[in-house]
């Protein structure tokens, strides 16, 4: 068995392959990413902060692999060395140790000393690279607070091209910024920017406005501010001639807004609005809007009183033409909508006459999941029951009585098995019970 040969003085930063680094190497190879080798402090009071914190704020993607415990491939707070070489945490090894297990788990060699040494030159060097980084964070959140409130100044006495592009600005500093969001909170920049909201608002404004206001913790007399009709039209006209990006955005300021206790279906019962969102929903090159815009839509189907206009502007026949290239998400979200719909005398009539519904229903009862089962069943008892005679016919060419069994045979909820015996008995009354066996398919399995 290979003797462990005791390292230099200063030569204790374990590596996962089986190389033992210096301070120096580390800094000329590029370990500390880019950190100049200036000794352990972090600028000055580094040693001051506290390495679990910054390692939590941080949260980074990418940490160099010479900090990184080889067990839980995070980063070590409290490093210690085998007498193999190897280091890790120490909470890590011990724990390993505690499972029965005296072997190196990166080698497996067996130990021959169960010694573990704090490795303080990595520790170190661990909190000096954080502690650089974290400072650099830190001034990055102050600067860009300060920006954003020099902006926010700006934003009050610059119009035209001017405002647009300190806008812009504005919108990015809000997106990688919590401390410039915050900012811009705190010196009353939500009453600033609903201001620009109105009649006369361009397009390139609105849609800067309304992408910097879905950032922000918007308060509550600031959503009451914006439900006044003449901004909701404002976001409805850059809703319905937008980029996909900025729909989206109008379409979550919506989503916000219906949050608010005082909110009132009257805002949503706009045919313009309906139009623009169903046009979003159903931009097959455009998917990433689909699911965006179901959600606003289930949202507004939950007031009942707008049903009837959702099917005015032509949801039905849309949402079954859009259902074969949705996902799973999204589909269940569609069929909650057409669900919602057939409970309205013009939402069951728009189901009847659609050549599509009734295959389609039946095509998904048992194919894609439990939800979309339920739906499908409401959907095809509320079409069925306007007309039985023709309805029921088409159901049970389309396939429907043998799924109706498969439904009441799998292990489905009580509720949907009793809502499928009581779809299949509607469609048996049409039939002989030997015409009926055959449309469900199952002669075979009785002889």
């Amino acid at each position: 068995m290979p003797m462990f040969q005791p390292c230099l003085k200063d030569s204790i930063i374990g590596r996962g392959d089986s190389r033992i680094l210096d301070f120096d190497t580390a800094v000329k190879d590029g370990v500390l990413g880019g950190i100049a080798a200036g000794g352990f402090g972090g600028g000055g009071g580094g040693e001051k902060l506290d390495l679990n914190k910054m390692i939590e704020e941080l949260n980074l993607p990418e940490v160099p692999s010479v900090f990184i415990c080889p067990i839980s491939l995070e980063p070590m707070q409290d490093p210690v060395t085998l007498c193999t070489g190897q280091t890790y945490e120490r909470s890590n090894i011990l724990k390993w140790f505690s499972l029965g297990h005296y072997t190196c788990p990166t080698t497996m060699q067996e130990l021959w000393d169960d010694t573990i040494t704090p490795n303080n030159t990595l520790h170190h060097l661990t909190h000096t690279w954080f502690s650089q980084k974290y400072v650099h964070m830190k001034k990055r959140s102050e600067d860009a607070q300060g920006r954003a409130s020099e902006l926010l100044t700006t934003l009050k006495r610059v119009k035209g091209q001017s405002r647009i592009h300190t806008l812009k600005e504005l919108q990015q500093l809000v997106a990688t910024h919590s401390t410039a969001r915050k900012s811009l909170v705190d010196e009353g920049g939500l009453v600033l920017l609903s201001s620009l909201l109105g009649p006369f608002t361009s397009y390139a404004v609105g849609s800067e406005v309304i992408s910097i206001l879905v950032k922000l913790a918007l308060s509550s007399d600031c959503k009451t501010n914006l439900m006044q009709p003449a901004k909701i039209s404002s976001v409805v006209d850059i809703l319905n001639e937008g980029s996909v990006e900025t729909k989206v955005n109008c379409v979550r300021l919506i989503e916000i807004l219906m949050e608010e206790k005082d909110f009132r279906a009257e805002i949503i019962s706009s045919h313009s609005l309906l139009v623009s969102l169903m046009r979003l929903v159903r931009d097959k090159r455009h998917p990433n809007g689909h699911l965006p815009g179901l959600n606003l839509l289930k949202l507004i189907c939950t007031h009942i009183q707008v049903r009837s206009l959702i099917v005015s502007v032509g949801a039905i026949p849309q949402l079954l033409e859009l259902l074969p290239v949705l996902n799973q998400e999204c589909m269940e979200l569609a069929l909650f909508v057409l669900d919602a719909l057939s409970s309205v005398p013009e939402g069951k009539q728009a189901l009847k006459d659609c050549p599509s519904s009734i295959p389609t229903m039946v095509k998904l009862i048992m194919k894609v999941s439990e939800s979309c089962t339920e739906y499908s069943l409401s959907i095809l008892w509320c079409v069925c029951n306007l007309c039985p005679e023709e309805c029921s016919l088409k159901a049970v060419d389309a396939g429907l009585a043998a799924k109706l069994l498969l439904v009441i045979q799998s292990g489905c909820t009580p509720v949907l098995k009793q809502r499928a015996a009581e779809l299949l008995k509607l469609c048996s009354l049409n039939y002989s019970d030997t015409m009926f066996i055959s449309k469900c398919k199952l002669t075979r399995t009785i002889q």
